[in-house]
């Protein structure tokens, strides 16, 4: 293994400071696996799709006629040098029902990985661990095309065909160069959790360009929404601000799940390594956690009013959870900003998922936090309460007939045309940590699963207490209170 710090000075040695291609050669090596690496990849990876033939041909007619592929980065040679994940795929006849596809998958995922665990998305696999290399073990259907498929898997060994074809060995490593980047710049990844560029996007991205170079000097210019047809299907149209439609199915966008965010977080990282080229972006450094005390620093300095729930999450994948957790952070901003609290910001974050499936376990759950950081945690005692213009005659002389006669009211008077009243706000709803605290926290549109674990029970803290949460999410918590691009 070299020294990255030697890498580096290598690098901005070589660069002059200001050498792109010297700094993208430098960071080609370091990504690239050596011999000895690869070997041992290939020989894992025929040996477990030896052991999967094997386990299909004691299935009985027809899910015996499976066929089995390495599919992914693996398959493609666009993996990276210390990654050790293998994707086989299992791809089962169409006359097979959906129920003998997953029971049948599942006998060739445990025949194949004794110790493997059962995962869901679509429909269950199997996952596991087989000389240092994670697997997934995945059934699908061999359907005759990506536009015929039945579930979302079934389109997977199209990409793979469809790359195979195309990439070769210098695209490949320009591949591996520019996924090393947006791992870097931490965008990459298509679960919804990170919203970011998949392997197959980032493929895509660097086959249209020809090259990761070209493909950076792109995207410093792109001006979104940015659209790319890559055979040129000419169909369907959708709203999202990069769209690839997949060569394989042209009624798919290869890029649904990235979001704005990330896309512009690119975009400014882009630009950054063609005005300053070095290979720091590339491996930075994992960020610290922060203390409790730092935390507190961080609330007291500001002079705002965080708040935060604290509760178990619902025993669900990334892709379940995190729009779970979205939606609810949403629906209490909203709440909270109709009531005439004022939010500044607000994230989410959920401690890991056990993958022993024992999440249910006190000891094992998963914590998850809604965090929304307020200008001021107390409203006053009075809300202002505006009624229709006064030349809207009937509407109007119901507003001032219900509140002229009303002695806690302030008014009616007129402002911009319309009956005004100041009236006093329930006790209830002029403390932030009150409204989180009581029902009417449910009021707010919350996920389904998520609502339903904070009716089990959740924490809410305010202010400074934030600060005991760096515990669990020292890491989230750096990353909040000290934004960057």
């Amino acid at each position: 293994m070299t020294d990255p710090d030697a890498d580096a000075d290598a690098a901005d040695a070589a660069a002059g400071g200001d050498d792109l291609d010297a700094v993208l050669s430098t960071v080609h090596e370091r990504v690239t696996p050596d011999a000895a690496e690869r070997d041992r990849l290939d020989e894992a990876a025929a040996d477990l799709a030896a052991r999967a033939r094997a386990a299909v041909a004691d299935l009985p007619a027809p899910a015996d006629e499976a066929d089995v592929l390495t599919v992914g980065s693996t398959a493609r040679g666009t993996w990276l040098a210390g990654d050790r994940d293998i994707d086989l795929f299992v791809r089962f006849p169409t006359a097979l029902s959906r129920e003998d596809l997953e029971r049948y998958g599942l006998q060739v995922g445990h025949a194949v990985l004794p110790e493997g665990e059962e995962e869901y998305a679509e429909h269950p696999y199997v996952v596991g661990t087989t000389d240092g290399f994670d697997v997934d073990l995945v059934p699908c259907y061999g359907v005759d095309a990506a536009t015929e498929i039945r579930s979302a898997v079934d389109r997977t060994p199209f990409h793979n065909e469809f790359l195979v074809e195309r990439l070769d060995d210098d695209l490949a490593g320009d591949v591996r160069v520019l996924k090393a980047f947006l791992k870097g710049i931490g965008v990459y990844g298509s679960n919804l959790r990170t919203r970011g560029f998949s392997g197959y996007l980032t493929e895509l991205l660097v086959l249209e360009h020809g090259g990761v170079r070209e493909t950076l000097e792109a995207v410093a210019d792109w001006h979104p929404p940015v659209r790319f047809d890559p055979v040129d299907h000419g169909t369907a149209t959708f709203d999202d601000p990069l769209v690839v439609i997949d060569p394989t199915d042209p009624e798919r966008n290869v890029a649904a799940v990235l979001s704005g965010d990330n896309l512009a977080r690119l975009q400014h990282h882009a630009r950054d390594l063609l005005a300053d080229p070095r290979t720091e972006p590339f491996f930075p450094d994992d960020p610290a956690p922060v203390d409790a005390e730092a935390v507190r620093a961080h609330v007291e300095r500001r002079g705002t009013a965080p708040v935060a729930v604290v509760f178990d999450a619902p025993d669900l994948v990334d892709d379940q959870l995190y729009p779970q957790l979205r939606r609810s952070l949403s629906g209490i901003e909203r709440e909270l900003s109709g009531m005439g609290f004022d939010p500044l910001r607000s994230a989410t974050f959920a401690t890991e998922r056990d993958d022993g499936g024992d999440a249910d376990a006190d000891t094992d759950a998963r914590r998850a936090v809604l965090l929304v950081e307020l200008a001021a945690r107390e409203l006053p005692a009075i809300e202002r309460h505006e009624g229709p213009p006064v030349h809207v005659r009937e509407h109007a002389a119901g507003f001032y007939g219900k509140y002229a006669t009303d002695p806690e009211a302030y008014g009616p008077f007129v402002a911009d045309g319309r009956y005004v009243v100041e009236r006093e706000r329930p006790p209830a709803e002029r403390d932030a940590v009150a409204v989180l605290s009581s029902d009417r926290l449910f009021d707010a549109a919350l996920g389904a699963r998520v609502e339903s674990a904070l009716e089990r029970g959740y924490d809410v803290l305010a202010g400074t207490e934030v600060g005991e949460l760096a515990t669990t999410f020292g890491v989230d918590l750096r990353e909040y209170f000290e934004p960057s691009v």
